[in-house]
């Protein structure tokens, strides 16, 4: 316990009890090469293969998946849409009130080999998927591959565009929300919580920074990443957890920021017992596992360290403690 980090926030067996680093972990446990058998013949027919949940019977799986699976939906109108739009622009509308909201970019090449990546477009949504923000982006150096086969984007899209240093500052005072961005804190501030998969390389490309605290990035966080600890795509996820296809032919960002969105408020959504200190690095929870506490601890219950023992990385969950 003092290593591993069991808590209650873990992706748990709901049959066996086990606790498992990721989703990932447990999937293996229910349905990889070398399921635990017992657990592996209950979840065949009461299991369901998107959230990993153990239903109370056959019935009640078939209920649970029609609304556990998700659709891609009616996207590709919309797309068709926005590849004319130019501008889309709701910061200033009722969207102010949003208090998550995702961003996704899509990149072409730029540099001699157009292996550089640059920001063409950017979206930004609310948690009900509804469009903040659309813009194509005018980098601030030549485009030398428009990876049309992928970005569907062509010259005249980006020669009268928003150039990359507006657009990073309409983003940032959206997300900031009135705070400076070195006065932003998890509780009780007003700046907006950002979803998004590799979060890290969309901000770089425009040339942003914003407090990590405030990222729920789904290329790193631990339930959803691989056993060997590496990130999944967000193709991946979005067909393993929510059941649908993404990314097929031209890619578009509003469909991976409705990806990253709905797998953010999957997660968020999981009902886990919340804790006054949930991390073991909360200074009140350091000494659980103290060196003078061994005769002590060697006489609890696995229940009763479990009770004790602390996660490691911060659950989406908590995220509905402090919106509370």
């Amino acid at each position: 316990m003092r290593t591993s980090y069991h808590s209650v926030h873990e992706p748990t067996c709901g049959i066996c009890k086990k606790h498992c680093r990721s989703f990932e972990s447990l999937r293996e446990h229910l349905i990889g090469p070398l399921p635990k058998v017992e657990c592996a013949r209950i979840f065949s027919v009461r299991g369901c293969n998107l959230c990993l949940d153990i239903l109370g019977s056959p019935n009640a799986l078939r209920a649970h998946r029609g609304t556990c699976q998700l659709s891609r939906g009616n996207t590709g109108a919309l797309l068709s849409r926005m590849a004319n739009l130019g501008i889309q622009d709701d910061l200033n509308s009722r969207t102010r009130g949003s208090k998550v909201v995702a961003l996704g970019c899509k990149m072409v090449g730029g540099g001699t080999d157009g292996s550089l990546d640059l920001c063409a477009r950017v979206c930004l949504i609310d948690e009900y998927e509804n469009i903040i923000f659309h813009t194509y982006v005018k980098p601030q150096i030549p485009v030398t591959n428009y990876r049309y086969e992928t970005t569907g984007t062509r010259p005249e899209f980006l020669r009268d565009a928003m150039p990359v240093k507006q657009v990073q500052r309409k983003i940032q005072d959206f997300l900031c929300n009135g705070e400076p961005i070195w006065k932003i804190r998890s509780r009780g501030g007003k700046a907006r919580i950002l979803v998004g998969h590799g979060l890290d390389h969309d901000l770089d490309c425009l040339q942003m920074e914003y407090p990590t605290l405030m990222i729920r990035d789904t290329a790193k966080y631990p339930p959803l990443m691989k056993t060997s600890k590496l990130s999944n795509s967000l193709k991946y996820l979005t067909q393993a957890y929510l059941g649908y296809d993404i990314q097929t032919g031209i890619q578009d960002p509003y469909e991976d920021c409705v990806a990253t969105m709905r797998l953010y408020m999957r997660m968020r959504s999981q009902s886990h017992k919340i804790e006054d200190y949930p991390l073991a690095s909360d200074p009140q929870n350091r000494n659980n596992f103290a060196s003078g506490r061994q005769s002590e601890l060697e006489r609890m219950t696995p229940d009763e360290m479990l009770e004790i023992s602390r996660s490691d990385y911060y659950c989406w969950c908590l995220d509905t403690k402090e919106g509370s």
